[in-house]
């Protein structure tokens, strides 16, 4: 009896939806992604911050209270049809001034993602001069002072951690609400014009072989 290799299973079919309620759910994803960044910034911030100060990389706690503080403004913003609001803030289940911090975490970003209108607010220029008390008055050079961004404490990025957490695990349930949704839109189309739709690609492009599938055919004999 002949051995036939069994046909390799086809994939299924996956068109792309083009809904309004489609648009809806890929916002809130795309908005639980940028919250779950901003916990793995804030994360991996706060180790920095654990770090004695001359084992400190003044770039990288930089870089991540930047990098947190652009996500987080990215949910809220406004060129988003779907993007979170001050009401999402409200809404959560956290004591204090959470609207407060939020807006001040906003403000923050305006601060770090845009030029100064006022450049002393990034440095200062000052003018060296001599100790009038050596008999000497005169300018002795000229010196330049930066201001750093991170003005931010470990209780700080703990706090923005939480928010950005409680926000994502609110997003994420409005999200299971609109998929749905989706399914319920989706059924509406019918089969005749959904089967007509354009593909969306899922998984490997096509024509990229299974990297198991290299190897060749042979069956392990050595002739």
């Amino acid at each position: 009896m002949t051995d036939e290799k069994a046909s390799p299973a086809q994939p299924e079919l996956t068109v792309a939806l083009e809904l309004p309620s489609a648009q809806q759910l890929a916002d809130q994803i795309a908005t639980i992604n940028d919250l779950q960044f901003v916990m793995e910034c804030c994360k991996r911030l706060l180790a920095e911050l654990m770090k004695p100060e001359e084992e400190q990389d003044p770039v990288i706690p930089q870089a991540l209270w930047s990098a947190a503080l652009t996500a987080y403004d990215r949910s809220f913003a406004k060129g988003k049809k779907f993007g979170l609001t001050a009401d999402d803030v409200k809404a959560l289940p956290l004591e204090g001034q959470v609207v407060k911090f939020h807006e001040w975490v906003v403000n923050e970003r305006n601060i770090v993602g845009r030029h100064p209108t006022n450049p002393f607010d990034e440095a200062r220029v000052g003018a060296v001069l001599a100790d009038p008390a050596q008999g000497v008055r005169e300018v002795r050079g000229v010196t330049v002072l930066t201001a750093s961004h991170i003005l931010v404490d470990g209780a700080g990025v703990r706090q923005l951690g939480a928010l950005a957490s409680e926000l994502a695990k609110q997003t994420a349930e409005k999200a299971q609400k609109q998929e749905s949704m989706v399914v319920a839109d989706t059924q509406q189309l019918g089969l005749d014009r959904l089967y007509t739709m354009t593909p969306l690609l899922v998984g490997a492009p096509a024509g990229e072989e299974d990297p198991e599938s290299t190897s060749g055919d042979s069956d392990g004999s050595d002739g």
